[in-house]
């Protein structure tokens, strides 16, 4: 442990931008966890603990961008809690849900909320799918989780009707775009948005990507889509005659 804490990076001085000077310290705290524990329990790689503000907590950070005051956030995939647990922390004012079906993540998430004292978060343990029908939220985020196209999928019966979809995404998110676009057409979905942030502030910019219903009037409760390869149904044949005796 001890070889691993000495790796614990230093903020740069933008996080101080980024981050408001009360809620400072807790990203810290988490950068510190991150480094330590998220790295003996692999949650974290190695090698991105010397890097862990630029390429992780910052750029997940400025997604709070996209998010409006008082939001409820769920965040599929949560992994180590990026972007989700960075959000809870610069924006107190956001009520995060950390979705996340591995138990030893899950784990590592109630003990960060507990250490940082964070009460606008709650964990569960689960697949988004589980919470399909049952939770709406105002958005919906995620990080390296899947392609659009399948993303789609986990997300959106989660997505209020004024709600969004808000993932992180890198260089191929317009190939994502082009291929998910009978997915988008599918569900119902206005033509996606793509938001690059931190320009200007940070030395590696955020590509998010933001969907909305095209619609909102439309979407109703429980969302079921039909499959892209869904097949006109055959239509039912009538019993026998000696079946429909039995039937009787």
């Amino acid at each position: 442990m001890d070889d691993v804490s000495r790796e614990t990076p230093s903020a740069p001085d933008v996080a101080r931008r980024v981050f408001s000077s009360a809620r400072f310290p807790l990203a810290e705290q988490y950068a510190a966890l991150l480094a330590t524990d998220g790295v003996v329990r692999g949650l974290i790689g190695p090698r991105e603990a010397p890097r862990l503000w630029d390429r992780h907590l910052l750029n997940c950070a400025v997604l709070g961008d996209l998010l409006p005051p008082e939001a409820t956030v769920a965040d599929i995939g949560s992994g180590a809690g990026l972007p989700g647990l960075v959000l809870a922390v610069a924006r107190p004012d956001l009520r995060m849900t950390l979705i996340e079906p591995l138990l030893r993540r899950t784990i590592f998430l109630e003990e960060v909320v507990a250490e940082l004292a964070l009460d606008n978060v709650e964990v569960i343990r689960g697949r988004a799918d589980a919470l399909h029908g049952q939770r709406r939220f105002d958005v919906v985020t995620s990080r390296a989780v899947a392609p659009l196209e399948r993303l789609l999928d986990w997300s959106m019966p989660l997505v209020a009707p004024t709600g969004a979809l808000v993932a992180m995404k890198g260089s191929s998110v317009d190939d994502e775009i082009r291929s998910a676009e009978a997915a988008l057409s599918r569900w119902g979905c206005a033509p996606p948005e793509v938001v690059t942030l931190g320009e200007g502030v940070l030395s590696s910019t955020t590509v998010a990507l933001r969907v909305v219903w095209a619609d909102p009037a439309k979407v109703s409760w429980p969302l079921a889509p039909a499959p892209a390869s869904a097949s006109r149904a055959r239509p039912r044949r009538k019993p026998r005659r000696s079946q429909r005796k039995q039937d009787t």
